[in-house]
């Protein structure tokens, strides 16, 4: 497939700077840009690059002003992270798609598979499971008995759902996650800890992307819910009967203890933790390795959270720059107290 700089512009309604029927049928990084390649710039640290960069063809932001000459034309456009995002989808989406059922594949009698499906070998899906129109589930996935599968949802290899559980339209689950695997509750009695049965589900709604090896527990009762548009990077941990909010990211290693409610659009860093039985509010940030122990600095949503236990981030930028002054200042005390203690001597 290939496009011309012209053809680029208009889909992503940006502005050619250069010669607008040069052709591209790649992307590259900017940094590794070949001839008839596509790159962006977005972040600045990378401007370097935009003046040796071979790529044909480079999407920036409408403000950038180069300070030296580019050789490569240039589409301006109101974001380029957003405008390359766009192309990529498209490019994705005019990839030839897969159908049929592999002959290594079990399906249960009683599952019913929609159409223009591709099922892979050692594919395990189990009786009463219900898979919509399009639906792509590569090998050694297992989708355990009652599950629903929405449309046009793709199910990567090792990928395991539990037993009645429900995945919406739209949704990618990539290799080795575990969807709906026994919430941790245990019961303490004087000769260990009886388990507690978790007879509940979990549910994801439409357009939620999970990443590999990441787990989302079934709830002790009712739901685990992941609603539509969520995003969870690489081993994630979702505890039972958690909810997480519309359009929320968590980076890789982030964790929510039981009961916990994260509200929309929030971002978590990589490593946050948060714990059992609290509130989230919506649009809140919480930085890498941030830990919410409790209280209710994050109801009301909209601020940002950082460090262990988690505070509002000017204070906890406050509280690093009085850390980084602390041997100095011990080093003052100690002078003081040594002062004082030669004054009274004296007296």
């Amino acid at each position: 497939m290939v496009f011309t700089a012209q053809q680029i512009a208009d889909f992503t309604g940006g502005t050619v700077e250069g010669d607008c029927n040069v052709t591209i049928g790649t992307f590259a990084k900017i940094e590794e840009g070949v001839e008839g390649a596509l790159s962006f710039l977005a972040n600045p640290q990378y401007e370097e690059y935009i003046y040796e960069t071979k790529s044909t063809v480079v999407l920036v932001n409408k403000d950038f002003q180069p300070s030296r000459e580019v050789k490569a034309t240039l589409i301006r456009v109101e974001n380029a992270y957003e405008s390359v995002a766009k192309l990529l989808q498209l490019y994705q989406s005019m990839q030839q798609k897969r159908v049929g059922i592999d002959s290594l594949a079990f399906i249960d009698k009683t599952a019913k598979i929609g159409k223009d499906c591709y099922i892979g070998p050692f594919v395990a899906i189990g009786e009463n499971v219900e898979i919509g129109d399009g639906v792509v589930i590569h090998p050694h996935a297992t989708i355990g008995p009652n599950v629903k599968v929405g449309s046009n949802t793709e199910i990567y290899s090792n990928a395991v759902i539990y037993h009645d559980c429900k995945v919406g339209s739209n949704c990618i689950l990539h290799a080795g996650c575990v969807i709906g695997a026994d919430g941790f509750g245990f019961a303490p009695t004087p000769n260990g800890y009886d388990k507690i049965p978790q007879i509940g589900i979990v549910t994801i709604e439409d357009n939620v992307e999970i990443g590999a090896n990441t787990c989302i527990d079934r709830s002790t009762m009712g739901s685990t819910i992941i609603r539509k548009g969520v995003k969870l990077d690489n081993l994630v941990q979702i505890a039972h009967n958690v909810e997480v909010g519309q359009n929320t990211v968590m980076s890789a290693q982030v964790g929510v203890a039981g009961s916990s409610k994260v509200g929309e659009w929030c971002v978590f860093a990589g490593q946050v933790g948060i714990a059992g039985h609290l509130k989230v509010g919506d649009r809140t940030t919480m930085g890498a390795q941030a830990g919410l122990a409790g209280g209710n600095l994050a109801k009301k949503g909209g601020v940002t959270l950082m460090g262990y236990p988690a505070v509002e981030h000017r204070k906890f930028a406050k509280n690093m720059a009085a850390l980084n002054s602390l041997p100095d200042l011990l080093k003052e005390v100690a002078a003081l107290k040594k002062e004082i203690e030669e004054l009274k001597n004296n007296k």
